[in-house]
């Protein structure tokens, strides 16, 4: 099969082979796809049916994924619409974004900058569930951006493409949601030795 082209032909897959291709290619990315929902809606079960919900559409359009693409991004477009759709139904919308009444001072203290020279050594001082709760607090597409970027590992030409937007915004966002979450994490900061 060629890279770049849908997996199915002019007649469709069979059954047999949607489940197996769902098997190969999506079913090993779950827990990371249900990671992903966790850090999104902050609460287990809204994220089990958030994930749920996305392996089921990843499931009914496995016809479409092109070979030669990432599986990864593929899965995080679906669960990235499945939650604009939960958001938008909700009567709140995914893309309203205003850090100016965040009331967060972006910049930071340049104090404290020497100190995030090495973000992961302060990292490794705060527990999974201190940086999880400060991502949750971030704006939707902020923490889109860093999930992508700095928890999945994208690089922001990939990012930028699944978020449809500039890799200038990436970029951006990348930087002001890191400020923004090391302002949040700052007062839970272990002490020095």
């Amino acid at each position: 099969m060629e890279a770049g082209r849908p997996c199915y032909d002019e007649g469709g897959l069979r059954d047999d082979q949607a489940q197996d291709l769902f098997y190969e290619l999506v079913w090993p990315r779950r827990s990371a796809l249900l990671r992903l929902a966790r850090i999104l809606t902050g609460n287990d079960a809204d994220a089990e049916d958030l994930a749920q919900e996305a392996l089921l559409k990843a499931y009914r359009s496995i016809g479409t994924f092109q070979r030669g693409s990432r599986v990864e991004a593929w899965l995080a477009a679906i669960l990235r619409n499945t939650r604009i759709d939960r958001l938008r139904a909700a009567g709140a919308s995914a893309s309203d974004v205003s850090l100016d009444g965040l009331g967060l001072d972006v910049a930071g203290d340049v104090s404290e900058t020497v100190e995030w020279q090495q973000p992961q050594d302060i990292l490794d001082g705060f527990s999974d569930q201190q940086v999880i709760a400060a991502l949750q607090r971030l704006p939707e597409e902020i923490r889109w951006t860093l999930l992508l970027v700095d928890v999945e590992g994208w690089d922001q030409k990939e990012a930028a493409q699944l978020l449809d937007v500039p890799v200038g915004t990436v970029k951006s966002r990348a930087h002001r949601g890191r400020a923004m979450l090391r302002q949040a994490l700052a007062p839970l900061r272990p002490a020095r030795r």
